[in-house]
């Protein structure tokens, strides 16, 4: 395993720490284009990276009280459905090769890259545009439910997790913000839960259709990236999340345009 890649756990880490979603983002592309890994096998390592890694968060942030569980449950019981039956079924079901535009051959791996990006290109948007957030005081024990709404956003959140790989913490810190009216801390505590249920259901579906996994690199991976949620954590004590959250916003939409061109023009 290359330093570049341990320099990059580490960083997924300390932005998972910092923002409680968005640095997930970028797990999928160091596995396929710094450590060499197939796009189908890095969605489901990434699974397990995630997922492991935003566990460690979580249960660093219900230490300091700044997890929701009653919000989590309500928001996991959909988005768990929808990734294990996508992991379990649907992902194994895509043949190789999907279609054709021309000459140009739309093979699973491409698809499956192209459709990350277009998620990085909504993730980018989510963290560049700023939005009127719950004020930290805000008390939340009379927390009232959209239920019908979380129940769609729970689905919608579970499939993309299922299919890309990511967490989905750009979608699921705003639906916690304006949805259940959580302060951003607690949002983003409870996005980790949320994020560690989802990914972690996803990787027991692959588990199940026998992928080959490189425990070495996973839990190395994992390893480095949980030290990094901490020194996150610490930090965000010091910086300001939402420059911080734009700043990284742009580089996802720069990283989305990479894909696309490398995918669509160079593959």
């Amino acid at each position: 395993m290359s330093v570049l890649v341990l320099f990059f756990a580490l960083s997924i880490g300390i932005l998972l720490g910092l923002l409680g979603g968005g640095g997930s983002i970028l797990t999928v592309p160091v596995l396929v284009y710094v450590a060499g890994i197939a796009p189908t096998l890095a969605t489901a390592y990434s699974l397990f990276i995630v997922g492991s890694t935003a566990f460690v968060g979580a249960m660093n942030n219900f230490r300091k009280k700044l997890v929701h569980v009653p919000t989590a449950i309500v928001f996991c019981v959909p988005s768990f459905l929808a990734v294990y039956s996508v992991r379990k079924y649907v992902v194994p079901a895509l043949p190789k090769v999907l279609f054709n535009v021309g000459s140009f051959v739309v093979t699973k791996n491409i698809f499956t890259m192209i459709f990350f990006a277009a998620i990085m290109f909504f993730a980018a948007l989510s963290m560049i545009i700023s939005k009127k957030q719950t004020a930290e005081n805000e008390d939340v024990s009379k927390i009232k439910f959209n239920y019908p709404l979380i129940v769609l956003e729970g689905f919608v959140i579970g499939t993309l997790t299922s299919l890309v790989g990511a967490g989905g913490g750009f979608l699921i810190i705003p639906a916690l913000v304006v949805l259940a009216k959580l302060p951003m801390r607690l949002a983003i505590g409870t996005s980790l839960l949320i994020i560690a249920i989802n990914s972690l259901s996803g990787f027991i579906g692959d588990l199940q259709n026998n992928y080959a996994m490189d425990w070495t690199l996973l839990l190395t991976f994992v390893s480095i990236a949980s030290v990094g949620i901490f020194v996150g954590s610490y930090l965000g004590k010091f910086i300001k999340v939402e420059t911080l959250r734009k700043i990284f916003g742009w580089f996802v939409l720069v990283m989305a345009i990479y894909i696309l061109t490398k995918e669509l023009v160079f593959s």
